[in-house]
């Protein structure tokens, strides 16, 4: 059932997606498509913060693809790279500079965090999809912590969501609370883009 409309439907729909993704079938090819699909949609971009994300449960890592990215800046652009901390209080997402071998400690949820760096307000912020489908609607884990930032956070960064094509879901409809991407990137290419 790929159209959701309760909880425990949505809740389903995640294990068996996580399932899917962890036991995909020539992964390290995957893996590099997708990260050549990344670097090259970068190639057109203006922002120079980016906000990501540490891969979790067989998520792809964009990392090694947005460290080349801060490596092809033009002379005197600074592209940083920034990786989220929860606040707390609002239980939204806060992004802090990250580096290769900056250090790092697990937040709350025994995640990767950078460790006393310098917060960053991510120009474009790229963000894992469990799930994703027309129109650029996403399907996370269920937290909340994504659609929480960004109802708050100004100026709204612009959103690119990766996954592999496994994770479509043609009937996937955005619930009452989700923002929806600017654009998705899977190995096979951008399959969607806000005009």
């Amino acid at each position: 059932m790929q159209h959701t409309d309760t909880d425990d439907e949505r809740a389903a729909l995640r294990r068996k997606l996580i399932a899917a993704r962890e036991a995909l079938a020539g992964r390290i090819d995957l893996i590099a498509a997708l990260q050549d699909v990344l670097r090259v949609w970068l190639v057109g971009r203006d922002e120079t913060s980016i906000g990501a994300y540490w891969p979790i449960k067989g998520e792809f890592d964009p990392l090694p693809a947005l460290y080349r990215w801060t490596e092809g800046a033009p002379d005197g652009v600074a592209r940083r790279i920034g990786l989220p901390r929860v606040d707390r209080e609002s239980g939204s997402l806060r992004w802090h500079i990250w580096f290769p071998g900056c250090p790092m400690e697990p937040d709350a949820y025994d995640i990767p965090k950078p460790k006393d760096t310098e917060e960053l307000a991510p120009q474009l912020l790229v963000v894992p999809c469990l799930g994703y489908g027309p129109g650029g609607v996403r399907l996370g884990y269920g937290g909340g912590f994504f659609e929480r930032t960004m109802h708050t956070v100004k100026p709204r960064p612009a959103t690119v969501g990766v996954s592999f094509a496994q994770g479509f879901l043609p009937l996937l409809r955005p619930g009452p609370l989700d923002v929806e991407l600017d654009a998705v990137l899977t190995e096979d290419g951008v399959m969607w883009q806000r005009g």
